[in-house]
């Protein structure tokens, strides 16, 4: 009875959110009262009574950590078949897209230029972010670093010309103030290059044709910075805390898997760096990039 009980007990606490460090102690803590109500009541206590307590506590801790251990896998097994599914799902659309614009183009009945052609960029670009930003996640999760010095001038004129096309696809201004010169950073150039990707391509996303991107690199008092703005017309309340959440999409626009922004997160900590969104309401909101500078 009571290794059941311990084997649905561990199920239970994974779904409360505990760790398996909780577990044990939990554990721990029904030895703890029972031996207290005994002194308060003066109950007697053998030490085979003790040993037998003992005894049936550890094999119910250690139930009920191989329980949650199981649950755990199993939850953790499903999250990541989900999310391939869901990765899957969005490259097979956008391919779909292309190969139907590719064969229209081809049919020779419409030109590149126009909107068939357009749609045939649309999928291309999806599919690129998509493959930046599976290997990305495949760097962070293999812990590859190879930490450089980067000139931050160099490096937003670099980001500069990847975001340009998608901003003039879009109708969109970008503008990219002059760098001071001088600047640096010491940090692994791919993940930093995928985070900012994410933030300009967010940025462009969620701003309507006409509007204006900003892409910039400054420094304050202790930190090197780069910040992106947007004219998106604000973040609703609550927003700004959870946007850094795998699978967030809130907002009119909820094309993509809604990792960019969690990614950019990982990419700048693994950087030693961290993000930040201001909210600029009925304008827009700015996503800045702190990162500690080298002389």
């Amino acid at each position: 009875m009571l290794g059941t009980s311990a084997d649905l007990q561990g199920d239970v606490l994974l779904r409360g959110g505990l760790s398996v460090a909780q577990v044990v102690e939990g554990y721990g803590d029904v030895c703890q009262a029972i031996t207290e109500h005994a002194a308060e009541t003066n109950a007697t206590v053998s030490v085979d009574e003790y040993h037998t307590l003992n005894l049936c506590l550890d094999v119910a801790t250690a139930r009920a950590v191989t329980a949650f251990s199981g649950a755990r896998d199993r939850r953790t097994a499903t999250q990541e078949t989900e999310r391939l599914g869901v990765l899957a799902h969005e490259m097979r659309n956008l391919l779909s897209t292309a190969l139907l614009a590719y064969q229209a183009l081809k049919s020779g009945a419409v030109g590149v230029d126009g909107s068939t052609g357009a749609v045939l960029g649309r999928s291309l670009r999806g599919l690129r972010d998509i493959i930046d930003r599976s290997l990305t996640e495949v760097r962070l999760a293999a812990t590859l670093r190879n930490p450089e010095r980067v000139e931050l001038g160099q490096f937003i004129e670099e980001m500069e010309v990847a975001a340009a096309l998608d901003a003039k696809a879009k109708g969109l201004a970008l503008n990219v103030p002059t760098v001071e010169p001088g600047l640096a950073v010491h940090v692994d150039r791919p993940l930093l290059a995928s985070a900012v990707g994410n933030l300009v391509q967010n940025a462009i996303k969620f701003t309507p044709a006409g509007g204006r991107v900003s892409l910039m690199g400054h420094r304050n008092a202790t930190q090197i910075l780069i910040d992106v703005e947007d004219q998106c017309g604000g973040l609703q309340d609550g927003h700004a805390e959870t946007m850094f959440r795998p699978f967030d999409r809130k907002g009119a626009n909820t094309s993509g898997l809604g990792l960019g922004l969690k990614i950019s997160h990982d990419a700048v900590t693994a950087n030693g760096g961290e993000i930040r969104v201001r909210n600029l309401p009925g304008k827009g909101c700015v996503f800045s990039i702190a990162l500690p500078p080298i002389e």
